[in-house]
């Protein structure tokens, strides 16, 4: 298994990922308003893994240039169709990962990370990689799932589940352990909450200051 099987899993499922529907839809919004008022009108903005373009198109327009990526073909060719039908001047769409971009890419005021982090291969690596992408005293605003914080089934599944194709790569990770690569990585956590409003979704949301 590797990150390219990653990709091509994500492009198997992005037909029917585009079609579902947010589960905490409250929860969702709270995220969205708490990053907006995070960002800056002049800001450059990176996101990461962007999947079909839905946060990147309620965010785009408040911000001076967002570049959205994902690892996925598949995902950034649905997320240009909804953006041509609903057109953001400082939007861009772009199969890449944080590894992938050059240093000409940035650097950014603010790199977004939404369910992304569980999904690397290299977490230490992919958190210095932001952190090279990302200005002084950028912000680097993270949200994903928490799988060692998760029923026990769960982190048995995942393994049979990727074996037989079901699912990609998973990391499992804590809270506490996120947290710590995230502060060994060269960043200062200014924030960290919870958005659900539906329980605890264990989808810590991080906002992270560079050094």
């Amino acid at each position: 298994m590797s990150s390219a099987s990653d990709a091509r899993f994500w492009d198997r499922v992005s037909p029917k990922y585009a079609m579902g529907t947010i589960g905490d839809q409250a929860g969702y919004e709270r995220t969205l308003n708490r990053t907006r008022a995070l960002l800056g009108s002049g800001d450059s903005v990176l996101e990461l893994g962007c999947g079909t373009g839905t946060t990147a198109l309620q965010l785009a327009a408040h911000v001076q240039n967002y570049l959205a990526t994902d690892i996925s073909t598949g995902m950034i060719a649905i997320a240009m169709d909804k953006h041509a039908a609903d057109p953001a001047p400082a939007l861009v769409f772009r199969t890449a990962t944080a590894e992938a971009l050059t240093s000409d890419a940035g650097p950014f005021h603010a790199v977004l990370g939404f369910n992304y982090l569980h999904l690397v291969r290299d977490l230490p690596g992919t958190l210095h990689r932001i952190h090279a992408l990302l200005a002084a005293d950028g912000l680097f605003i993270s949200k994903t799932p928490c799988v060692g914080d998760m029923n026990p089934l769960i982190r048995i599944a995942l393994p049979a589940m990727r074996a037989v194709g079901k699912a990609p790569y998973a990391g499992v990770f804590r809270a506490a352990e996120l947290s710590q690569h995230i502060s060994a990585a060269g960043f200062d956590i200014l924030a960290t909450e919870s958005h659900a409003t539906k329980g605890n979704d264990h989808r810590p949301y991080i906002v992270a200051r560079r050094k």
